[in-house]
Order: structure tokens, then C-alpha cells, then sequence
């Protein structure tokens, strides 16, 4: 199953900011093990989208909770899932 992320700042930007180095090195490391596929901030920098590769809804649960923004409680968090079955090679 693959997972749509949509996160909403609880904070101001500026205060999101300062834990902003943290979540981009986990969000490096959540790629390079596969469980992140894609991620970016919204245009309106209210908040992110993230799409997790095909994990089960436990491990992208985990994923969540470890996010350095949902640990210092800046964030909320939408997950919309579904199942990716026409997907790009290698995916």
C-alpha cells in the first residue's frame, strides 16, 4: 500500500524552521531506504507533502511518528492511501 502524507503546520513558519535541518536529514534517510518516495512543502509553505513507497500501515505510522516535526509537535498529519497498482518501473 502506498500512503499520501499531507501535513499541516501547527506552528508558525519561523518556529517550524528551526527543526527544518533535522527533518530534511531524516527525510534523506527515509529515501535512500525506500520509504519515502517523494517529498516537498506546499507553495504556500502551510505545510508538506510526502508519498511513502508500498509500505504496510504500521510502518508508515512508525515513519510518521518519527518525524523529527511530529516529535516537537508542529505538525498534523493526513494520511490517504491506496493501493498503486499502475505504477512507474522499478516502483
Amino acid at each position: 500500500m502506498f500512503h499520501v502524507l499531507t501535513t499541516t503546520y501547527t506552528q508558525p513558519i519561523d518556529v517550524v524552521d528551526q527543526t527544518r535541518p533535522a527533518h530534511v536529514a531524516w527525510l534523506k534517510e527515509e529515501v535512500a531506504a525506500g520509504r519515502i518516495l517523494l517529498a516537498g512543502r506546499l507553495e504556500t509553505a502551510t505545510g508538506a507533502v510526502l508519498v511513502t513507497g508500498d509500505l504496510s500501515e504500521e510502518e508508515v505510522e512508525d515513519v510518521i511518528a518519527r518525524d523529527p516535526y511530529t516529535v516537537a509537535g508542529l505538525i498534523r498529519c493526513e494520511r490517504t492511501s491506496f493501493n498503486g497498482s499502475v505504477r512507474a518501473p522499478g516502483l
